[in-house]
């Protein structure tokens, strides 16, 4: 897609922010699942919502578990990763709580989720679909952690949905810079819009 065309355009009564997995085991040092980068883009996730709450617009987050009591319901992932054996999250645990820089407020959403996909297995659609009865939320921000894995396959996961996705490259924490940039690569040629926190305010607020 090209940088300068605009398939779309933000509209604050239609638009939601989603922040992906930003929990303690992501976000600080240390974490069982820890990714720098995550931590590094608090501050601008942390601009945003405050400004999409003063707008009205729905808070949206997710969390990411891979554990229903002593059950791993994911095993396919550590099949994959056994390097993160004895990581993984387990619900009310430390890791599995949102970082308190983005404690959610009274207003906002949790969805819990057991996959990459935030739309797998969980209410996120039913919620979107109907936050704004007989209105209807049709454009996603997606913010968080980690950008080509869990923040890459919800923006898929919209797209495939009809939602209009604006991916959001200064406030999405990869594992390194080249992950980071394949998968706004990717996701800007055809699922998404490639935006920054700036370049959202600015077309919300106009």
């Amino acid at each position: 897609m090209s940088a300068d065309r605009k398939p779309w355009t933000l509209e604050k009564d239609r638009t939601a922010l989603l922040i992906i997995d930003m929990q303690n085991a992501f976000t600080e040092p240390g974490g069982s699942l820890e990714v720098p980068m995550a931590r590094e883009v608090i501050p601008n996730i942390k601009r945003l919502a405050e400004r999409c709450r003063m707008f009205g617009m729905p808070v949206i987050y997710t969390v990411s578990a891979h554990y229903v009591d002593d059950v791993l319901v994911s095993p396919l992932e550590l099949a994959y990763q056994p390097h993160l054996d004895g990581r993984l999250i387990r619900p009310g645990s430390h890791g599995d709580e949102i970082c308190s820089e983005l404690s959610p407020e009274a207003s906002d959403f949790v969805v819990r989720k057991y996959r990459f996909d935030a739309f797998y297995g969980t209410n996120l659609e039913t919620l979107l679909r109907t936050l704004r009865y007989p209105a209807a939320i049709d454009t996603l921000i997606i913010t968080g952690t980690v950008t080509n894995i869990c923040c890459e396959s919800t923006a898929r996961s919209a797209f495939m949905r009809d939602f209009k996705v604006a991916f959001l490259a200064d406030a999405t924490g990869g594992l390194d810079d080249q992950s980071q940039q394949a998968t706004l690569n990717i996701l800007g040629r055809c699922f998404a819009r490639i935006m920054t926190v700036d370049e959202v305010l600015t077309e919300l607020e106009s």
